[in-house]
């Protein structure tokens, strides 16, 4: 298809004609341009049309956009429906190009779609935005299928063919051959050879294609395979599948049903690839072989893909879900209203949370072009546009659309009307009197402008301009000739001026010359032999300048030494009788320069001098960079702008953004000064970024490139509690506390620094930050008052220092020796054989003082006992305590002739022995008295008690009498009477028992006395009764294709028959269910359970006596397979 060229082919064909130099016939169109047949509104050049497409083409669509009426480059976006956004699908199917023409600043963007499918053919929609600006369009594309041309003669297709040009078709000898009678042949019936093939066997194709002359053979053999029929594989799994598609209204409900081939087969339902969970929104149901999937209340989110899976095999389908058009209840409302006034359109729609799209004039508003003058309301059903600060260029057409209806309002807005009560007059004065010119508004608040003959009156000596209240008045003190003219008096904001005239009264006489020398009249504002006229680039520039002269002088405008035409174009001179008028339309830089007007005519010359200055806003500042931060603060520091606009810059304005984010803050409202700005309020361990606009007269520049990330972290507080822990005469040892302010730069380390008092040159202790809180010096010199301080260091820097209130003297202190002998060694340490036994004595003293160990007052040489020496404390160790290690230990320190010590009682204690000649001394009755004395070894402590223990003589069984008794004696009552007793006693102490005890010397016999024994008549008790149950079945929820069984127990006589059911029906002999009775435990046992066998069994006793029943509920649920999820 034909394209549309673009700019790039342009500038290979040429350059292009400048504007206004040619013009086209009005026959004749740019090549490759479509002609117009309706002029283009909003930013559209040329749109895309909706085009019909062959599959397997190619196809391209163009649209053309005009920015020279735009601030920034315009942003296209292809869309294929509502929302989808082509721009992410780029690659060898779908590929953009945009192209820019200098010369006619017109973007091209062209989308291709390479080798057209089926799936194309749909709405399309592109979109071009610019800051405040929007513009959109739609286009549809149709695919139609490849028309293939049906041969007469099928067999032809299968000849020989192709593209080899010179060498394609056959060769035709039949001129050499021998000239033979044709035989005259019958019509032959026409064959269908592709019927004979599908009927006949693969081993024959050959033979039919011989015969009916096919020379193709793989070419046959395609189109055969694509002629036969696949038959749709069966389903082993499925009797019905689901259908291909479902669809719904928003807010009902819809079934998704199946039907298996196995009724107990598990199913499995996904919702696009996602496992679906029963809930109360998701129903499922199991009735025969028909599997159901209830969906109530569908929303949005359910329009999606679901599966049913049985096994490995899957049924799919797609449902979707239809939202209700959404209609409007309450229309807008046309809008009349003034300059300034607030404007709302409100309207109320059918659906709460419904999307609703404004539109201005066709141009749709939305958040990020609106910006600050329109604001969007959403309250349920109100829906309300909001127009701030209305004025004339707010005047249109307002409309919103949903997708089920749309509603227009016009705006109507006029300018504020402000009354007159007192015009301006006339005046006619003489030379050298006042004139006053007064006029009275109604709204004492309005300020206004005078101009005269269209020109700004500026104030002066001789000019007064004053506002009092309703009143303004224009005085003009000794009235000239030139202050003749035309004088207005324009409110601000109004459209609104009243005017006036001056006139000058002057004698005239009689007497005129013939000729009059040319005169330049020229008004500027400047001051000074050199007149300047400042324009804004871009603005329009028309000096008019009056002459005079008789005859009429000739005029003549030059910039340097080239003469300004009088033709038409930008910068041109108009010239009238009284008039030349100087005009540049769009200045531009290069219009800046000096210019001359010369007028001649016979009586002489006149010339003027002028210099036009262009200005403009000013470049972007630049080097934007950070350099300090603190805890919630950064200074900013960059460089003035190269280029000032012609303007001195006025000031800058700073904005900041988190990294990763879009949104820029304003830092400041007026204008900042300096090119140094400190930022504060920030958010510490945060990345930020900044960017500086330039301000000068005319504007604001361009931003600035954005500065390099950095982050406000603060250094951390002082470190706390700095002190000294020891001197010598080279060293000293700081110990300090982290600082009790940290942040979130954390801490790397400490610095240590020293200094001799009288001095201010600190010196760095450490070479490599110190992790920890302790900290040794040396190398001090002997006898130096010296000062320390501490400072805490991260990514931020330095803390402040913490430092010792006073000095330290840098020698070895003398410390008396001090044993700091620990509480619970003050006593004795008592403590088990085999035990382990760990002292640690701490000790002071300086110089380090000499430490010895003694035992019962000689030196401690037991190998078996370890000791260990150091500058402050000692250590005594037994590995395994024996009773031989007990004693008093004494450890003792000197210095010199000062000495400490400190005496330690180990007592290593064992199980005593067993108590000796226990003896029975008395019986009587069914009592007996035992005596016996202490054991021999005591286990180095006290005896806390005894355990008395007898044995009858019969049975030689041991059972406890007495424990914890304290006297080496007592008393056993309750004795058998007829047996005879032995006893034995174990001391004990606080080891425990001893492991052997003492046992009697002799036996004590207790008698009988004659009693006679009656025993009662046997009655034998009646066990018959009814069926009971003394364990109830339990609720059980159990995964299905694992066995479980459900059991109770029941009592009852004569034996009760057992009668299980499920749903209230009898189980009968069913090889999936066995049923066990074991001693009345009944338990019911369930091969591989499915969904199938969930519901509620009973178990039911019955005997001649009665019957009872219990009951429980069954959940059978299916597996998660977390591997197969994976998978999917």
């Amino acid at each position: 298809m034909a394209q549309p060229q673009t700019a790039d082919a342009q500038d290979e064909q040429g350059e292009a004609p400048p504007t206004g130099e040619c013009e086209l016939p009005p026959d004749e169109r740019v090549p490759g341009e479509e002609p117009e047949t309706s002029e283009l509104i909003g930013l559209f050049v040329m749109k895309p049309e909706s085009q019909t497409a062959t599959k397997g083409k190619d196809m391209t669509f163009v649209a053309k956009v005009d920015s020279s009426n735009l601030l920034r480059k315009p942003i296209m976006k292809w869309l294929k429906g509502k929302w989808l956004d082509l721009g992410s699908k780029a690659g060898k199917h779908l590929q953009f190009k945009e192209t820019y023409d200098r010369n006619t600043k017109i973007y091209t963007y062209e989308m291709s779609i390479i080798k057209v499918v089926d799936g194309d053919a749909g709405g399309y929609r592109c979109e071009v935005t610019s800051k405040d600006k929007c513009d959109s369009c739609t286009f549809d594309i149709t695919v139609e299928a490849v028309q293939e041309e049906q041969q007469a003669n099928i067999l032809e297709a299968f000849k020989r063919s192709g593209d080899a040009g010179e060498d394609a078709g056959e060769l035709d000898f039949s001129a050499l051959l021998k000239k033979r009678e044709k035989k005259q042949q019958g019509v032959k019936e026409e064959v269908d050879v592709w019927e004979i093939l599908k009927a006949a066997n693969p081993c024959d194709y050959e033979r039919i294609a011989f015969e009916y002359g096919i020379t193709d053979l793989r070419g046959m053999l395609k189109r055969l395979k694509k002629m036969k029929k696949v038959e749709p594989k069966k389903s082993d799994a499925f009797l019905r599948k689901m259908e291909p598609a479902y669809s719904v209204d928003k807010g009902k409900k819809i079934q998704l049903s199946v039907e298996v081939t196995d009724p107990d087969a598990p199913v499995r339902w996904l919702k696009n690839g996602q496992e679906i969970k029963p809930s109360a929104k998701y129903v499922f149901e199991s009735v025969g072989n028909k599997r159901t999937l209830t969906i109530n209340k569908c929303n949005l989110s359910d329009d999606a893909a679901y599966e049913c899976v049985v096994g490995e095999e899957k049924s799919f389908t797609e449902v979707f879900v239809k939202e209700p058009p959404v209609t409007i209840t309450k229309l807008l409302d046309d809008v009349h209203t003034v300059v300034g006034e607030r404007v709302e359109f409100e309207v109320e729609v059918s659906e709460e949370g419904a999307n609703v799209r404004w539109m201005k004039d066709g141009v749709e508003l939305n958040r990020e072009t609106a910006g600050s003058k329109y604001r969007f309301k959403k309250d349920g059903k109100r829906h309300v546009l909001i127009v701030n600060d209305a004025t004339k260029e707010d005047v249109g057409t307002y409309q919103i659309f949903t997708n089920g209806g749309e509603s227009k309002a016009e705006l109507e807005v006029e300018d504020k009307e402000l009354q007159v009560l007192q015009s301006i007059a006339d005046l006619t004065v003489q030379s050298s009197e006042q004139a006053v010119f007064k006029c009275e508004v109604s709204d004492d608040k309005v300020t206004g402008r005078w101009f005269k003959n269209g020109k700004e009156v500026q104030p002066s000596n001789r000019i007064k301009m004053t506002h009092v209240g309703r009143t303004h008045k224009l005085t003009i003190d000794d009235v000239k000739p030139e202050d003749a003219g035309d004088y207005t008096f324009v409110p601000d904001g109004y459209a609104l001026s009243l005017s006036a005239k001056l006139n000058f009264l002057e004698i005239k006489i009689d007497y005129v010359p013939r000729q009059d020398p040319p005169k330049i009249h020229l008004d500027t504002s400047s001051t000074g032999s050199k007149n300047v006229l400042t324009v804004v680039a871009g603005n329009k520039l028309r000096l008019d300048v009056e002459i005079s002269g008789e005859p009429a002088p000739t005029v003549c405008w030059m910039r340097g030494n080239q003469v300004v035409s009088e033709a038409e174009g930008r910068v041109r001179v108009e010239t009238r009788k009284t008039l030349s008028s100087f005009v540049i339309e769009g200045a531009m830089k290069e219009d800046e320069g000096p210019y001359s007007i010369t007028v001649t005519n016979p009586a002489g010359e006149d010339k003027a001098e002028l210099f036009v200055k262009i200005v403009d806003v000013p470049d972007p500042p630049e080097n934007v960079r950070c350099t300090s931060v603190g805890e919630d603060t950064a200074v900013i520091t960059w460089d003035p702008p190269s280029f000032d606009g012609g303007v001195p810059v006025k000031g800058y304005l700073m904005e900041r953004k988190k990294v990763g984010s879009s949104r820029w803050t304003k830092l400041n409202f007026d204008v900042f000064e300096s090119t140094t700005y400190e930022a504060r309020k920030m958010i510490e361990g945060v990345l930020y970024e900044m960017r500086v606009f330039a301000v000068n007269g005319i504007g604001a520049s361009q931003p600035s490139a954005n500065s390099k990330p950095f982050m406000p972290i603060a250094p951390t507080s002082e470190p706390i509690r700095l002190t000294v822990e020891e001197v010598s005469d080279s060293t000293c040892t700081l110990r300090w506390r982290p600082p009790e302010k940290i942040g979130a730069g954390g801490i790397h380390g400490y610095l240590i620094e020293y200094c001799k008092v009288g001095t201010d040159q600190w010196v760095a202790a450490n070479q490599e930050l110190v992790d920890r809180n302790q900290f040794k010096v040396k190398g001090l010199p002997v006898g130096e008052k010296m000062l320390f301080r501490v400072v805490a260091v991260n990514i931020a820097g330095r803390s402040p220092p913490a430092s010792l209130s006073h000095p330290v003297t840098i020698r070895e202190i003398v410390e008396h020796p001090k044993i700091r002998l620990p509480r619970h060694l003050r006593n004795n340490l008592v403590t088990f054989v085999g035990d382990k036994v760990n002292l640690v004595i701490p000790f002071q003293g300086k110089p380090r003082p000499l430490a010895a160990w003694q035992k019962d007052g000689v030196p401690l040489e037991d190998r078996s006992v370890g000791t260990r020496i150091s500058e402050v404390d000692s250590i005594l160790f037994i590995r395994s305590a024996e009773r031989s290690h007990s004693g008093k230990y004494t450890l003792s320190v000197q210095i010199e002739n000062m000495c400490d010590s400190a005496d330690i009682n180990i007592q290593v204690v064992d199980k005593p022995g067993p108590p000796i000649e226990v003896t029975v001394t008395e019986v009587w009755g069914f009592n007996v008295s035992l005596e016996w004395k202490p054991p021999k070894d005591d286990g180095n402590c006290e005896v806390t008690g005894y355990t008395i223990e007898k044995a009858d003589l019969k049975t030689k069984e041991w059972f406890t009498v007495y424990e914890h008794n304290r006297r080496p004696g007592c008393t056993v009552s309750d004795l058998i009477m007829g047996n005879e007793y032995s006893f034995r006693v174990f001391s004990e102490n606080i080891c425990g028992r001893s492991d052997d005890a003492g046992v009697s010397k002799n036996t004590a016999v207790i008698g009988k006395t004659g009693l006679a024994y009656n025993p009662q008549p046997f009655k034998e008790k009646d066990m018959c009764s009814s069926p009971k149950f003394t364990a109830p079945l339990v609720d059980r929820s159990v995964v299905a294709g694992y066995a479980t069984a459900i059991s109770c127990a029941v009592r009852g006589y004569p034996k009760p028959k057992i009668i299980w059911l499920k749903n209230n029906m009898i189980i009968g002999e069913d090889p999936k269910y066995l049923m066990q009775n074991k001693q009345g435990v009944l338990t019911l046992n369930i091969r591989r359970p499915c969904q199938f066998d969930g519901g509620r069994y009973s178990c039911r006793a019955v005997n001649e006596l009665g019957q009872d029943e219990v009951q429980c509920k069954l959940e059978v649920r299916v597996a998660q397979e977390k591997g197969d999820a994976a998978k999917k």
